[in-house]
């Protein structure tokens, strides 16, 4: 790792961000750069005073990501030892799986990281250009701290060609293989490390699936599928279950985990979900549970009138076909959309289907994905649980 010498100067706002305990500074409160890409720097604030340490990028709109405050120093101490912080707390969990998060970013402290196990393998992700500069030396950490049998680095997302990366799957550690077969309580899944969504699975629903089995009962409806998540948790209480998604691929996960989890009456199919429910609702269909968990709407904060539109538009047909007592598991992982939104888009979806509904329990991603208070951008999987009252 560097000796820090680089310098970022900032203007009154970065420097209240930071105060008020963000990690990040955006480009418009830059004021000079001396550092280049990926460096870790000094951040100094309009009155000269040094403001801590930061991961930069001189491609990103978040060109700044802070590590530390003050005087404390950025090194390879520092990062070992949040890596090792990361790993005792997901240990303290006692979660009863062997796929989950060791270290998400920003809320371990650890920014644009990440880092999923997937029983003896592991997954990360470096998401900026000054995180992809430390790779190797983590890489070094993980296999000491964590001996993995091998550790792929899955650094295929978008939002690195925004900070000037390459898109890339390789092999960092060990070895990889084609398919790995994981468990999430009761449920087995077999995983694609290098093609799945993600790190490989939704990791950050496996409590909200669990939660949704204690209120799923009769007739299924799962939309936005994709491994079938959520219908091989409920398929016990379940005895029809259909699981519906767009991509023919998700459909062969979902018939292949339902044989493997011994639960034949999960009929998948391909299926626009938009068109499906409208479909539904014509044929005067009723189903005891329906599960919403689509993609994320709003990828950025234009985005989110036609998010909300959309969210509306599924969560109005899916309660017009539930049965009274009946149960609606809706879910929004797009991090633009807060929790105030959605519940109001909840509310008006209601209002126009003529279905009263009542909140269950209000959840959000798994106690492995935790989030950070005063970045509300690491709180972005919304869970709304409702049930219908008449």
């Amino acid at each position: 790792m560097q000796v820090m010498s680089a310098t970022v100067t900032i203007s009154p706002r970065g420097e209240e961000r930071i105060r008020r305990g963000h990690p990040w500074v955006y480009r418009a409160d830059v004021v000079d750069v001396q550092a280049g890409a990926g460096d870790i720097v000094q951040v100094i604030g309009p009155r000269r005073r040094t403001l801590g340490s930061a991961l930069f990028s001189d491609r990103s709109q978040i060109p700044i990501r802070m590590l530390t405050r003050g005087d404390a120093v950025a090194d390879e101490a520092l990062i070992r030892t949040r890596l090792q912080h990361a790993l005792e707390v997901r240990r303290a969990l006692g979660l009863d799986a062997t796929a989950f998060r060791l270290v998400h970013a920003e809320a371990d402290l650890l920014p644009s990281l990440v880092v999923d196990r997937y029983g003896d393998y592991l997954v990360v992700q470096a998401l900026s250009q000054g995180m992809d500069r430390l790779l190797p030396s983590i890489t070094a950490m993980l296999v000491e701290l964590v001996t993995p049998a091998g550790i792929l680095a899955r650094n295929d997302p978008k939002v690195r060609a925004l900070e000037g990366l390459e898109q890339t799957v390789q092999v960092l550690s060990g070895e990889i293989p084609d398919s790995v077969v994981v468990r999430e309580g009761p449920v087995e899944y077999v995983v694609d490390l290098r093609k799945g969504q993600k790190t490989g699975l939704f990791l950050d629903q496996r409590e909200n699936r669990e939660a949704a089995a204690r209120y799923g009962r009769g007739r299924l409806l799962d939309c936005f599928s994709y491994n079938g998540g959520f219908s091989l948790w409920l398929a016990r209480q379940c005895p029809s279950v259909e699981a519906i998604d767009s991509s023919a691929d998700a459909v062969a996960r979902i018939r292949a985990n339902a044989a493997r989890n011994h639960a034949p009456h999960i009929e998948a199919r391909e299926a626009n979900a938009f068109d499906e429910l409208r479909r539904l609702e014509r044929a005067g269909a009723r189903y005891d549970t329906i599960v919403l968990d689509p993609p994320a709407f709003a990828k950025n904060k234009a985005a989110i009138p036609n998010a909300l539109a959309g969210y509306k538009e599924i969560n109005l047909r899916a309660m017009r076909l539930l049965a009274p007592g009946g149960h609606l598991v809706t879910c929004s992982c797009s991090s633009n959309v807060d929790e105030t939104m959605f519940a109001a888009m909840l509310h008006e979806a209601s209002i126009d289907s003529r279905t009263p509904v009542a909140i269950v329990e209000k959840r959000m991603q798994g106690r492995d994905h935790p989030v950070l208070v005063g970045v509300p951008e690491t709180y972005y999987l919304k869970c709304f649980i409702l049930r219908r009252v008449e």
